[in-house]
């Protein structure tokens, strides 16, 4: 047997350009070293060939091995020392790595703990003057004792509870705002504390809500410095009050402290991380999150909230798809906008799919933060949504083998007591690395509505995400011409917008309980206790059975001993589990022989019959029969070998059936995946997948099982057997070169989609080029085999693991990682309560397929398995050829199995093509003859006084951002083309405008004249005074309303609001304070676009369109400032 000491480590990194130069400068320097050398020997000579060739041979004398060329050995080291000192060069080159390095690195990685931290005195914060508030303590302690019931937090990690320091809050709250609620600790005056929450939106303030606050806080920063520095794998923060709603200097929606936006900061300030993913599901946007990191592309904010195009709380602009970053953060944030109610697991689901977790891989976190609210739960009064508590498990557990497994879990909201402590302990069990509950009711199709919002978000982010380029493109003209047919995608906006702002706010009776009809609560609350009778949480005692015969080997190619499928495939497989200690662990199963009948499940019976004849013929006969099949040899032992593949399956089958084990790992061989009913095929004799679909099916009554066929090659064999089966869902990706790659032919097209009642239980995604890798198939399952898979809702999944689409495969021509494979192998483990069956099939380097094989295991194991890098270092070079085929092929498939699954909506629509968003984060990307932008109810507050906040910044959360529109053509569009909703050309007070009292330079990055905030700032055109906006310290406002001025201009876009009039305000006679201000932002002067022709004195008439030139002429004679006057 072969040592395996090739799995030991890997070879440092070195670029191939230096490789190269180095081997250049080895021999040349070997060759004058030769040259000069008077007394080297023929033997000397020949010894230093050897070694430069890398032969190791036996001397002709004693056996003695030659000695080195010294000469070699010093060109060698000094080469060497050439490429350690390459420096910055070295940097810019592609650099060559082992592809194994990133599996040998999981060899110590076993599961971690589970951490988990809250503490008793949370439960002391509530609202001391309405009793029936919805933020109180008993949702703390019903989480907590749903926890304890489940027998989860013995199980965990305890991390000790501490208090957030003042420095640790100061990182991204203001000064003000920690003294403001610590000046509030201990205080019983109710009549004082209410009259202070009055001045913010949804507060109240309880004696105990500084320390409280300060506690979750410092609970989550601990949290997250716990599962870094590698004390725990992932964790829970079971805390409150909660933090999302929490802005820079404003208390806000039940939150002090932005606990998650803390965390983060603390992560990228002392851990010093690069990229962090915070995905937010509460049923509120996280505004004040959101707002944290907004220009900040080191942290990637993602979140899933009830919008109802402005009408529910907090009615904020910034919540919708358009807000997507700002400068360098762009493409950073995304906004999912939920349009109505009742949206249930599907559609949740299909945002996951369909945009979160491609982005989430190609982003590569390195780690992941959950805001997690259950106010989008089934019988939550505040969200009205349908989520089912068992299916928190279902959105948490893919991004759980993200980020290296670091996973930090914060609990935010959620008002229905039951689904609260129901979702909040199952996701719990989920970090624990239970397997997800099987779904008591089917998932329904996602909403129109949804639909619209996830295509609206690919719409407006598809320029800066390479994964959310699968929606094909139209032109305006095409619009036209198809008259709106259904699969062109009109981007809209929509706003409605909530009740006009207010300055005090309500404090008592704010429970929305009784806004929702008897029937509805009665109804949900017979749905939930139903759901957590009927769903099923005992766990069988081992995780992982194992199937393995060493007699299986016996099967081999007699004349070809170099033939790829040998025996040794899985002996290596087999020595990298003992190596990895992995044998130990799993459960070992006894092998046995399938039976006749057993074998007949999938097969006929002279097949059968057929091959028991070879047991005892000779080489020849055997030779000669094995020409008559395509790709097959046989073996005196083929009969046997093949029997005990199909049994050892078989065997795993009834382990997990029965509760016994909750996944398997079947090393076997031959494969099986290519044979016929009636005949072997391509290195398969009998059909061990099939055989044991047809057996589940037969023996334990099964309804649904799923197939997922990742082999390189199309299995022909498994298709041709189940194709007119509905019992049986059959999902292969393979390579196929439009039928030319083996087995050949059209049956492994996408159009085959099976037959009679079987028709569209067969999928086919189907690879026409080679090269395709982790981000190709991570694709392909996000995008179709998982929307389906689920749809499906399959009893068992069963896995036909060949590994020769693995990279340095000699057969496959494919570039998957023995991580991607584990990845895969986790994200079908949600499927069926985890019953999941990996079954060795194809695979012909034995290294590839030891490690593929082992990440399998170890992700079943529970241990983390490292992220993929889904070709990160591709991403920032154009699209491969692979990639665009895989695109063509994506969209092929989907457009034929649209038809039998309601899952496959989105890929068919096409979205407006040439419009993207522009850094401004309130320029809209639409144009209005395009779109046929629908917006509202535009009678609300603007700016720095009601102002509405720029998502990227801190402005008061009850406002109104304007919208502008980037047409095609920016540089020459007239003003009335740059705005979604247009800002009025003018207004009385623009009377005061005076050419001559334009400042010479404006300092767009100026301090507010009180505060010293650089954050949202605002001049005033009347005397230049420069002031933060409302939401910051509102010290623009208050120098306007005291000094009677009433123009004002955002230092940061050079948008102009009227405090009086309320507007936002474009017209010429602003043309000179916009041009200084983006000559000091940008560098450069500002372009001229409007209808009127420009003057040198800057006097221009009020109204461009109605007054005359003889206006300005008239404002340029002087006699305008004694009208004004």
């Amino acid at each position: 047997m072969q040592s395996l000491n090739l799995f030991a480590q890997s070879s440092p990194v070195v670029t191939r350009r230096g490789a190269q130069q180095a081997k250049i400068q080895t021999r040349a320097m070997a060759m004058k070293s030769g040259s000069n050398s008077k007394t080297a020997s023929a033997s000397a000579a020949a010894s230093a060939s050897a070694s430069s060739s890398g032969a190791i041979k036996s001397s002709s004398v004693g056996g003695e091995l030659p000695k080195r060329s010294e000469t070699l050995l010093e060109a060698k080291r000094r080469a060497r020392n050439m490429l350690k000192n390459q420096g910055s060069t070295q940097a810019m080159q592609e650099t060559v790595t082992d592809i194994f390095q990133t599996a040998v690195k999981s060899l110590p990685l076993v599961r971690g703990e589970t951490a988990m931290v809250y503490h008793q005195s949370m439960e002391q914060h509530c609202c001391r003057w309405d009793p029936k508030h919805l933020e109180c303590p008993d949702r703390f302690n019903r989480v907590l004792d749903r926890c304890n019931e489940l027998k989860l937090l013995d199980r965990c990690l305890p991390v000790s509870p501490r208090l957030a320091s003042k420095q640790e809050i100061l990182r991204l709250h203001t000064a003000q705002h920690f003294e403001l609620l610590e000046q509030t600790s201990e205080v019983c005056d109710d009549q004082s504390m209410e009259e202070l929450s009055s001045r913010f939106d949804s507060i109240y303030i309880h004696p105990s809500t500084f320390q409280c606050s300060l506690l979750a806080s410092g609970s989550t920063i601990d949290l997250v410095d716990a599962i870094i520095t590698g004390r725990a794998q992932n964790g829970m923060a079971i805390i409150r009050p909660p933090g999302h709603h929490a802005m820079k200097a404003e208390f806000n929606g039940y939150c002090f402290f932005n606990n998650v936006a803390l965390a983060a900061q603390h992560a990228l300030d002392v851990h010093k991380l690069e990229r962090i993913l915070i995905l937010d599901y509460d049923v509120h946007h996280g505004q004040g999150t959101q707002r944290f990191f907004y220009n900040d592309p080191r942290v990637l904010y993602f979140s899933i909230h009830r919008f109802e195009h402005g009408a529910f709380w907090p009615h904020l602009q910034e919540s919708d798809y358009h807000a997507i970053g700002e400068g360098p953060g762009l493409g950073f944030n995304f906004n999912v906008p939920l349009n109505e109610t009742r949206m249930g697991d599907g559609d949740y689901m299909a945002i996951f799919q369909q945009l979160l977790l491609p982005v989430a891989m190609e982003y590569q976190p390195e780690l992941i933060i959950v805001s997690a609210g259950y106010d989008a739960a089934l019988g939550c009064p505040e969200g009205e949504m349908q989520v089912t508590p068992a299916f928190y498990p279902h959105l948490l557990n893919p991004l759980l083998r993200l980020a290296d497994s670091r996973v930090a879990v914060v609990l935010e909201g959620g008002y229905c007591l039951e689904s609260l402590a129901e979702g909040a302990a199952l996701t719990l069990r989920t970090l624990l690395g239970d397997p997800c509950p099987v779904l008591i009711e089917p998932l329904l199709p996602p909403k129109p509505s949804l639909i619209k919002s996830i295509l609206n978000c690919i719409f407006a982010h598809r320029p800066y995400w390479r994964c959310l380029q699968l929606q094909g493109t139209y032109d305006p003209p095409e619009l036209m011409g198809k008259n709106g047919s259904q699969d062109l995608h009109i981007v809209e906006r929509t706003w409605v917008g909530g009740p006009p702002p207010v300055t005090v706010y309500p404090t008592r009776d704010t429970s929305v309980e009784h806004l929702i009809p008897e029937p509805i609560v009665a109804d949900n609350t017979a749905r939930l206790r139903r759901l957590r009778l009927e769903t099923i949480l005992t766990v069988p005692g081992v995780r992982v059975c194992y199937a393995y015969n060493p007699e299986m080997m016996e099967h081999c190619n007699l004349d070809d001993l170099g033939h790829p499928e040998q025996p040794k495939r899985i002996q290596f497989i087999h020595k990298m589990h003992e190596d990895y200690q992995l044998l130990g662990r799993m459960k070992q199963l006894a092998a046995r022989a399938a039976t006749t009948d057993e074998i007949c499940l999938a097969h006929s019976r002279s097949h059968v019959n057929t091959m028991r004849r070879v047991l005892g013929r000779d080489k020849d006969d055997l030779q000669a029969q094995a020409a008559t099949y395509n790709s097959v040899y046989l073996h005196p032992a083929t009969f046997g070998c093949a029997t005990l593949a199909a049994g050892s399956v078989l065997q795993a089958v009834d382990s997990v059936l029965r509760g016994e084990s909750r996944s398997a790992i079947c090393n076997v061989r031959p494969p099986g995946h290519h044979a016929e009913p009636d005949q072997p095929h391509g290195f398969c004799i009998f059909n061990n997948v099939a055989i044991a679909a047809q057996y589940a099916i037969r023996e334990f009554g099964l309804k649904r099982v799923l197939i997922v066929d990742w082999d390189v090659h199309h299995g022909n064999g498994t298709q041709h057997i189940f194709e007119s089966n509905p019992k049986v869902l059959y999902i292969s990706v393979h390579r196929y070169e439009n039928g030319t790659f083996f087995p050949k032919g059209p049956d492994g097209n996408y159009d085959v989609v099976g037959k009679h009642t079987g028709a569209g239980f067969n999928v086919n995604i189907p690879w026409n080029k080679k090269g395709m890798g982790d981000l190709e198939y991570a694709l392909a399952f996000q995008q179709i085999v998982m929307p389906i898979a689920y749809e499906f809702q399959p009893e068992l999944v069963l896995v036909s693991a060949g590994f020769d689409a693995a990279i340095g495969d000699p057969l496959g021509g494919c570039k998957v990682s023995p991580e991607g494979y584990g990845l895969f192998t986790h994200w079908l483990s949600a499927l069926a309560g985890g019953r999941l069956i990996v079954c060795l099939e194809g695979g012909y380097n034995v290294n590839s397929i030891s490690y593929a094989m082992t990440m399998c295991t170890k992700t079943l194991l529970g241990d983390p398995v490292p992220t993929p890098q889904l070709g990160s270092a591709a991403l920032t070079r154009p699209p491969t050829t692979a990639f665009q085929s895989c695109l063509e092929t994506l969209q092929c498939c989907v457009e034929v199995q649209r038809q039998y699954w309601k899952s496959l909506e989105f890929v068919g629509y096409r979205l407006p093509h040439g419009y993207q968003i522009g850094e401004n984060n309130n320029e809209d990307f639409l144009a209005a003859s395009l779109v046929k932008l629908n917006i509202s109810s535009d009678d609300a507050q603007g700016a720095a006084g009601g102002e509405q906040a720029d998502p990227g910044q801190e402005r008061p959360s009850d406002s109104k951002p304007k919208v502008k529109v980037k047409p095609p053509n920016h540089s020459t569009a007239a003003p009335e083309e740059m705005f979604a909703i247009p800002p009025s050309k003018t207004c009385p007070h623009m009377r005061m405008l005076r050419p001559e009292l334009v400042p010479q330079s404006i300092n767009t990055r100026a301090p507010c004249g009180e505060c010293i905030s650089r954050s949202d700032n605002w001049m005033c055109l009347s005397c230049h005074y420069i002031g933060c906006g409302r939401y910051v310290g509102r010290h623009m406002q208050r120098h306007c309303e005291a000094l009677e001025h009433t123009l004002v201009m955002r230092l940061q876009d050079h948008a102009v609001w009227c405090y009086v009039c309320g507007i936002y305000l474009d017209n010429p006679r602003l043309f000179e304070y916009k041009n200084r201000a983006h000559q000091d932002r940008y560098g450069r002067p500002l372009a001229w676009r409007y209808p009127c022709a420009k003057r040198a004195d800057g006097c221009y008439p009020l109204d461009p369109e109605t007054d005359s030139e003889e206006e300005a002429d008239h404002i340029a004679n002087g006699s305008y400032l004694q009208e004004a006057q």
